[in-house]
């Protein structure tokens, strides 16, 4: 079983304008919710992969309801702690070729809510093969939070993949306990290292290496259009992906963990990983709707990367 954690979840609005008047009424019966957030983005990926799947997380009040709502309609397993706070609001606004977003701060999360979360997220992981941590943390959360899920994840012997970034990773980092694999993009790992970072071999070999990045199995840094750049142990893949046309970029790179957490739960060779991961965050960067694929295109994508071992 694959766990996701998402700890910061949202509803997502998304509203399509003609065009957006300010000061003025705005009017539209084009409109879409979604249960959002990192994590869930990952979970619906495994879904559709028909992996056996469980998002976990913190929901709060009505909105919380329509979440959970929301995944049991699409027969997503999931069990949430309830907090007494509400779950938050992601809103974008589609006008003229543009995206207006307004996000919401989200709960505040009490410190004994914490604490019997820690609990639920034990009972959970024990029963897990793969913890999928992914997502910015809530308000009242430290950023060592993801670090102390991670210590739970070794005590039960499961491997964490973590699609963090910012404070949450840096204090991983720090840590003693690693995770199996980590998914920055080059601007995340230079602000990381805090050095300039070019897409040459040399450049991206001497960054994966850095002590910070020491006993992490997997160091996969994103470079968008130009593919990936993947460490493992001692050994070092330059990924190339086909041009493709982009409808959707944003979820391409919780499309590729979730990629990453099926290739490995599944026991798949090195090349077959990147090769799984990349081809799914290429399948939702296709799609209009943020995780999801059309696995009709699997195929065709897949045959077309190379991975080359530098």
């Amino acid at each position: 079983m694959i766990l996701t954690i998402t700890m910061n979840p949202s509803v997502d609005i998304s509203y399509q304008l003609d065009n957006l008047s300010i000061n003025h009424v705005n009017r539209t019966n084009k409109l879409n919710k979604t249960a959002g957030g990192k994590g869930l983005n990952v979970t619906r990926v495994l879904n559709q992969l028909n992996e056996q799947v469980v998002a976990s997380g913190l929901k709060g009040g009505k909105l919380g309801e329509f979440l959970e709502q929301s995944l049991n309609d699409h027969n997503i397993a999931n069990h949430f702690f309830e907090i007494q706070g509400n779950t938050r609001n992601c809103i974008a606004i589609l006008h003229e070729g543009n995206q207006t977003e307004i996000l919401e701060g989200g709960p505040t999360i009490s410190t004994e809510e914490i604490e019997s979360f820690n609990e639920h997220f034990e009972e959970l992981v024990s029963k897990s093969d793969v913890a999928v941590i992914s997502g910015s943390l809530p308000k009242g959360v430290e950023p060592n939070f993801y670090s102390s899920l991670i210590k739970t994840c070794d005590k039960h012997s499961v491997p964490a993949i973590l699609g963090c970034s910012n404070k949450a990773l840096t204090e991983v980092l720090r840590g003693q306990y690693k995770p199996l694999l980590i998914k920055p993009n080059i601007d995340e790992i230079a602000e990381l290292l805090g050095e300039q970072i070019n897409e040459d071999i040399d450049s991206l070999k001497q960054a994966v290496s850095n002590p910070i990045f020491k006993t992490i199995e997997w160091v996969v840094v994103s470079l968008g259009s130009n593919g990936v750049f993947a460490k493992h142990k001692d050994k070092y893949y330059k990924v190339d992906i086909p041009k493709i046309q982009v409808v959707n970029p944003v979820g391409s790179g919780d499309s590729m963990i979730a990629g990453f957490a099926s290739a490995l739960i599944n026991k798949a060779t090195n090349e077959e990983i990147l090769k799984k991961a990349n081809t799914l965050g290429m399948l939702n960067a296709q799609e209009t709707v943020t995780g999801y694929i059309n696995l009709k295109n699997y195929d065709d994508l897949y045959n077309k990367i190379k991975i080359i071992e530098v």
